[in-house]
């Protein structure tokens, strides 16, 4: 059997910069490129084939020309970037070897050469699936670990809204919240995901934002003693509607704004003198300044899906074809749970 020295590597491309949610449009397929199988010697680089890619909100901000955030802006005409789980084909770096299975920041493509290997991590293939390590045991699931545990400093009994509550990270806080003795409430924009919050993912309650026209009185409904922990994932009309509904002392943890889609803007925010009245700590924060607390969050959230005290909504596309409108469907609420590209079985 011919052993191949190079490959076609398909890979999504950026068309250029938006200022707006993404379309499938903005990305295309790019099936010229090549690359080669062997890797040269003293380069400490690692060669993987790509098996899942993850999609998430904050990929979004990388799709426009600014330089001020935490993540640099994807370069047009170059692959996107994202968290990914691969297998190692070829490595020059002491710490991987071929057929090592590792999570890490990778490119939408169906092979990436890692030159930085410090942005992978091995993982065991054991009886947790292998795509959960970019969403339950990655970035989405230890963004809500960090997020809720270090952020909101939980007390049992608290009361808890969750917005985007089947997305990827709100389904894992509230979650944590219920395991935690508190009471749980999430938004979501179907009538599925609601019933998915209630039966399958043990919220208290749940309602359908998009059904409600008055989101102040329907979280005075739901929290008729207010509020003591927003996991915010929205921003907008939700942020201030919620604002009238904290209690004294109660915590913001700022995760994401979603709605936001244009950054321009448009969607003011007008009840932020609750901030004073009622005493709130709102406090945006992003997973990478708690990552000394990573191997815990493994140890932990891995023991919970194991016992089953923890459940994991999943939305899998089939084929890096198919990552541009998985990606943008993230942001018309089409995917149920965390939305993964399968590139690879194998």
């Amino acid at each position: 059997m011919e052993i191949k020295e190079e490959v076609e590597n398909k890979q999504i491309i950026l068309k250029g910069y938006i200022d707006r949610a993404p379309l499938e449009s903005d990305m295309e397929l790019n099936v010229g490129n090549k690359i080669k199988l062997k890797i040269s010697k003293g380069s400490n680089s690692v060669l993987i084939k790509n098996l899942y890619l993850s999609c998430d909100p904050y990929m979004r901000g990388r799709m426009r020309e600014f330089y001020g955030s935490y993540i640099p802006p994807f370069v047009p005409g170059k692959p996107i970037e994202g968290f990914g789980v691969s297998r190692v084909i070829d490595s020059d770096d002491p710490n991987f070897q071929s057929g090592d299975i590792v999570s890490g920041m990778t490119g939408w493509e169906e092979y990436s050469l890692i030159e930085d290997t410090k942005k992978l991590r091995k993982i065991q293939q054991d009886d947790i699936p292998l795509s959960y390590h970019i969403g339950l045991l990655g970035m989405p699931g230890f963004t809500a670990y960090a997020g809720f545990h270090e952020v909101c400093s939980p007390k049992e009994g608290d009361r808890v809204f969750v917005s985007a509550a089947s997305g990827a990270v709100g389904q894992i806080v509230g979650q944590l919240a219920k395991l935690h003795g508190c009471y749980v409430v999430g938004s979501a924009g179907t009538k599925e995901k609601v019933n998915l919050l209630k039966t399958k993912l043990g919220f208290d309650d749940a309602f359908n934002y998009k059904e409600e026209q008055h989101l102040d009185a329907t979280l005075k409904k739901y929290f008729p003693e207010g509020i003591d922990i927003y996991f915010e994932n929205v921003g907008g009309a939700m942020l201030d509607a919620v604002l009238l509904n904290m209690r004294v002392h109660g915590r913001i943890a700022v995760c994401g704004m979603v709605s936001q889609h244009s950054y321009r803007g448009e969607d003011g925010i007008h009840n932020l003198f609750t901030l004073i009245s009622r005493r709130i700590r709102m406090q945006g924060f992003i997973q990478s300044d708690y990552l000394h607390l990573f191997p815990k969050f493994v140890e932990h959230v891995g023991a919970y899906y194991k016992q089953g005290k923890i459940v994991y909504i999943e939305d899998m596309s089939v084929g890096l074809e198919s990552a541009p409108s998985a990606l943008a469907g993230l942001f018309t609420g089409k995917n149920v749970g965390k939305q993964v590209v399968c590139v690879s079985r194998n």
